[in-house]
């Protein structure tokens, strides 16, 4: 099973590969794998806009797509059981169930209207209903992570009043630190997005009238943002609650899967797991099963990972990922191509990042002012480069990720000595 951007890495790659057996695509979202990013980036809602291929490209690759939800497999009986009661075979399976929002256990948060989470077209659909056509509507975005700060800069282009409350210190403070957080802070605060960061939430509240919708939060030192909306963008846990009770699978603490390089599931011989989506593959015999999605966590092989297991959330990650299963079901003797992950974000100019710090870093070499959306920052331990961000420098970041993966990437020296990083040359293999 597959569905969202891991099954279209994992179909592309089969199909692509030359594999010519079954495909079924079970999903619980009514359309084609989409390109998820554009939602929190531009509130897009058009399934046909956000598409990565069409209905009728997956019918001419003889790739069934059934909208149905999974609740339960069978890893002895090879069967996968859906909640409309149908039960599927299947020879090689794929498990890509994605993630779900995080919501807020708080006073209020369950019971007001108004109050959205951010993941589905779905989602989308109801923002924008809420928010209407003008603006001048009061926002309130709970987390200062990349959604938050994405519909932020969204809903402040189109006129409405947006607050952003974050516990760090700076917004994304843990993956970008805090110079170039802050730098991204005062970029959104030039097109009025406040910010109210170190903060706590401590309720929701309706107004005097006894509505049923959100009127304000109120944070933990009192203070109430007044609200015709929030939006929570806290988190997302590992779509994996069928998987929950399971004797075959052992999830981890955050109900992650573990995996190893190529994506294959300790402990279940012929198992992947990596996205969000669900997939049952059909072999002309033989049996084995494979789950893949940002449910896995895995080994992390780039610089500075050194092997230490991780799980990432990347549209990237997914497809590299699911390309990386593909390659190995057509020939399981190949050893797993490694990659970096890369990704993107709709911040003041476009922000660029790739690598990983799973294993910490303990200095920034900053070329440029993020402020003024034109720079690069060198995430470093000892003297490796293991993460690059960039605005306004491209094909920096690419470059370097091309470099990274091919263990040459400069040391954190030779960046502060002012190497032309895009002049060391990345030949074709």
């Amino acid at each position: 099973m597959i569905s969202g951007s891991g099954c279209f890495g994992t179909v592309d790659g089969l199909r692509e590969g030359g594999f010519r057996g079954r495909i079924t695509v079970i999903s619980k979202e009514p359309h084609p794998p989409i390109d998820r990013t554009k939602l929190s980036k531009a509130l897009i809602a058009d399934a046909n806009k956000l598409a990565l291929r069409s209905n009728a490209w997956f019918k001419a690759s003889s790739v069934d797509l059934i909208t149905d939800v999974v609740t339960d497999v069978d890893f002895g009986g090879k069967r996968v059981s859906t909640a409309s009661g149908k039960v599927y075979s299947y020879t090689k399976l794929v498990l890509a169930t994605g993630g779900t929002p995080r919501t807020l256990s708080l006073k209020g948060f369950d019971t007001l209207e108004n109050i959205f989470v951010l993941r589905t077209i779905s989602d989308v659909e109801s923002i924008n209903a809420a928010v209407g056509q003008g603006g001048g509507k009061r926002i309130v975005v709970v987390g200062s992570s990349f959604i938050g700060m994405e519909v932020a800069k969204a809903l402040a282009g189109k006129g409405h009043e947006v607050s952003v409350v974050g516990m760090e210190k700076t917004p994304l403070e843990r993956v970008i630190g805090p110079v170039v957080g802050s730098g991204l802070q005062r970029q959104l605060e030039q097109i009025k997005v406040k910010f109210f960061m170190e903060a706590s939430v401590q309720s929701a509240v309706s107004p005097p009238t006894d509505s049923a919708e959100v009127a304000a939060v109120i944070l933990g030192d009192g203070l109430a943002l007044l609200a015709d909306l929030v939006i929570l963008g806290v988190g997302v846990a590992p779509a994996t609650e069928y998987l929950k009770n399971n004797p075959a699978v052992q999830l981890e603490r955050d109900g992650s899967i573990k995996v190893d390089e190529s994506f294959s599931v300790l402990g279940l011989n012929g198992v992947y797991a990596i996205g969000s989506s669900s997939l049952v593959v059909g072999f002309p015999g033989g049996k084995m099963l494979i789950l893949v999605g940002d449910i896995a966590t895995y080994p992390y092989h780039g610089p500075g990972g050194n092997g230490s297991y991780t799980r990432i959330e990347h549209w990237n990650v997914a497809q590299n990922a699911g390309r990386t299963v593909a390659a190995h079901v057509k020939d399981p003797s190949m050893g797993p191509r490694p990659f970096i992950p890369i990704f993107w974000s709709a911040l003041g100019g476009q922000l660029r990042y790739c690598g990983n710090t799973v294993g910490g870093y303990d200095d920034i070499v900053l070329k440029g002012e993020p402020e003024g959306s034109k720079f690069a920052a060198y995430y470093t331990k000892g003297e490796t480069v293991v993460a690059v961000a960039s605005m306004g420098m491209d094909p920096l970041v690419m470059h370097a990720s091309e470099l990274m993966r091919r263990g040459n990437m400069p040391s954190k020296t030779e960046i502060k000595d002012g190497i032309d990083v895009l002049k060391i040359s990345v030949l074709a293999e």
